[in-house]
């Protein structure tokens, strides 16, 4: 029988310096990651504030200059969910060489793109590669990592999960104060490319590929199904139908799955969701993402459009917020080690809920100084959440099934990202647009708009806390049941070993 993940284990070395050797190409490996795929997930939010300066540079409306990001985050939806083949038929290195070249092909189109489209395509081609970085570091981490130190690691990923994404407004608004748009991709292009070489020349193999079945109808249905219920998210304000070709799409997936996976032919293994830890992780990583790529929208627009706060003030402002995510993951993570997820994902959803319906009441009134203080409690409860979810998640899962799982990590994140994102913009925007027609100002009308907005956001984030009590150490840690019988753990084990049998 082999195994999709299978690595050579200390155990099966012949000396201490063996196993030193392993040990330390294992940390060098993972810290390559890291690093590539910070660089590559900053990307997905940095265009929010330059939207107004493409707008006037380019000549587009701003239905137009949105395909920059909406492209990205369909693009992400994709591509993600064919990872889970990708990372079980290929080596660790030659993934990580078309990421990374990907990404920096398209960090070069966009650097010298003469107009929109060329931009667009650039936009596509870096998604491309940030679709299958994620993945990649998931399934390196949960095969590489023993389970009593994995939450410490998990934590390192915690903070390119949610400080990339959350300082890239602040890194874009930096740069578009002294310099044109180009650079906020010509200062990206000698890290990425850095990366590659450097990735290229010491990143190992660190798995064993085997030989998997391609399902071509299962690709077709994963296009249709996630990437029309992103873009149908996306644009949920001009019509539905998308949303209904992508949710139609999406359930004919599904049951291709539940059919090719009894022959391990599935592009998507779905046993994953027979682990009830995995299933409450996924389902509060959908609710925290929807929180963050909401609240990330919002805060920008209310403090230019109702404070009247320049651009570069506005990213600063938010960069306490998403620099504390990073400084308490690795804290966060040696907590995970010790006391398990539920006492930090409980009070993680807690303070996320206080939060949320606290900003409720902002106004044009509102003092910044406690829209900076709401946004640094928010991203305190976001990063006790985001490891332990992380980690306890993928942790219950078979090693033959880490690829699967991570796939179905990358690709929630970037539907719930989307909807956060549709769901806070459409309410806000519907609310404004009935105030402005009734007499009220566009200031009021905004502010309302997105009182009315978080208050939607808050009732959502009541659903994570019961979720929280059901997120329990994986049962392969020693002393803790993990959320799974014993039994269930037999069955998920047994399934996934023949299947790849």
């Amino acid at each position: 029988m082999s195994d999709a993940t299978s690595v050579t284990s200390p155990s099966d070395l012949s000396s201490p310096s063996e196993t030193e050797a392993l040990d330390k190409r294992n940390r060098l490996v993972i810290r390559l990651l890291l690093i590539s795929a910070f660089v590559v997930i900053l990307n997905e939010t940095i265009m929010g504030v330059a939207l107004p300066h493409l707008m006037e540079d380019l000549g587009i409306p701003a239905s137009t200059a949105q395909w920059l990001t909406t492209a990205f985050l369909l693009t992400m939806a994709v591509v993600i969910p064919i990872t889970g083949f990708l990372l079980q038929r290929f080596h660790t290195r030659s993934i990580f060489i078309t990421a990374m070249t990907l990404f920096s092909t398209g960090t070069l189109i966009a650097a010298v793109a003469p107009g929109f489209e060329v931009l667009l395509v650039g936009r596509v081609v870096q998604a491309g590669g940030t679709a299958i970085m994620m993945p990649l570091l998931f399934t390196t981490v949960m095969t590489l990592v023993p389970p009593a130190t994995r939450g410490r690691t998990m934590g390192n990923i915690s903070i390119v999960i949610s400080v990339a994404p959350a300082i890239g407004p602040t890194i874009s608004g930096i740069i578009l104060s002294v310099l044109d748009w180009r650079w906020m991709f010509i200062l990206v292009l000698p890290i990425a490319l850095g990366a590659l070489a450097l990735g290229a020349a010491r990143v190992q193999n660190v798995t064993t590929p085997r030989a998997t079945r391609f399902d071509i109808l299962s690709v077709i249905l994963s296009v249709f199904g996630f990437g029309g219920l992103v873009y149908g998210l996306s644009t949920v304000a001009t019509g539905v139908v998308p949303l209904v070709i992508g949710a139609v799409a999406l359930i004919a997936f599904v049951f291709r799955q539940l059919s090719l996976q009894k022959r391990d032919a599935a592009l998507l293994d779905l046993r994953t969701f027979t682990s009830r830890t995995f299933s409450f992780a996924i389902a509060m990583i959908a609710i925290s993402m929807m929180t963050l790529f909401g609240t990330i929208i919002l805060l920008p627009i209310y403090m230019q459009d109702v404070l009247g706060l320049p651009a570069i003030t506005t990213g600063l402002l938010l960069l306490p917020g998403g620099l504390l995510m990073g400084l308490l993951a690795p804290t966060v993570g040696r907590v995970y080690d010790r006391v398990g997820p539920t006492a930090l994902v409980v009070t993680g959803s807690t303070i996320v809920s206080a939060v949320l319906w606290s900003i409720t009441m902002l106004d044009e009134n509102t003092a910044f100084g406690w829209v900076l203080a709401a946004h640094i409690v928010l991203s305190l409860g976001l990063a006790l959440l985001f490891t332990p979810l992380f980690t306890s998640g993928l942790a219950a899962l078979p090693a033959p099934l880490y690829s699967h799982g991570s796939a179905i990590v990358g690709t929630v994140q970037q539907l719930a990202g989307a909807a956060g994102i549709a769901v806070f913009v459409t309410v806000m925007s519907a609310q404004a647009a009935t105030l402005v027609a009734g007499g009220a100002s566009e200031v009021t009308a905004t502010a309302d708009g997105i009182q009315l907005a978080f208050g939607i956001g808050a009732v959502i984030s009541l659903l994570a806390i019961p979720a929280a009590l059901f997120v329990r150490r994986p049962a392969a840690t020693p002393g803790h049941d993990g959320g799974n019988s014993s039994e269930e753990r037999a069955r998920m084990e047994a399934g996934a070993s023949e299947a790849v049998a």
